[in-house]
């Protein structure tokens, strides 16, 4: 049976991160933790950030891997840390909001939609930023269809 793409375990609440760096790689290390990538993953991560940010609006983030990186993804998976303090993305980009993506084959195309309508709307990023439960952040990803 596949792994569930977004549980508990993946996400990780009101985290104090640096930099840009050390944001993806603890993104990236919950999805290696977690048994959806391997080590390398994380590393096409910062790769990818190098390429363009991952940067999408609303003090959200999008950390994931290159095309190439694919063959490190065991499962499709999502993890989510929220950082109250902001991270400088560079540009006055400030992130508050990172969404860790793995996915195999085209299957992350989905879950992209999905993540972005429910970071298009700002009343969702502020109870992302202020949730206090992992299942609250479950919650409002499983309210959109």
């Amino acid at each position: 049976m596949a792994k569930q793409i977004l549980t508990k375990e993946n996400i990780s609440l009101e985290v104090s991160l640096d930099n840009k760096e050390e944001a993806i790689r603890y993104t990236g290390d919950i999805l290696v933790k977690n048994g959806y990538v391997e080590r390398s993953y994380v590393d096409k991560m910062l790769e990818r950030e190098q390429v363009t940010s991952t940067f999408i609006g609303n003090n959200v983030a999008i950390p994931h891997g290159t095309e190439d990186a694919k063959i490190a993804v065991k499962e499709t998976g999502l993890s989510v840390v929220t950082a109250p303090e902001g991270i400088d993305f560079g540009n006055g980009n400030i992130v508050k909001i990172l969404i860790g993506i793995a996915g195999k084959g085209d299957e992350h195309l989905e879950i992209l939609s999905k993540i972005a309508l429910v970071c298009a709307d700002e009343d969702n990023i502020e109870k992302i930023v202020n949730a206090k439960s992992a299942e609250d952040i479950i919650d409002m990803f499983n309210e959109v269809n």
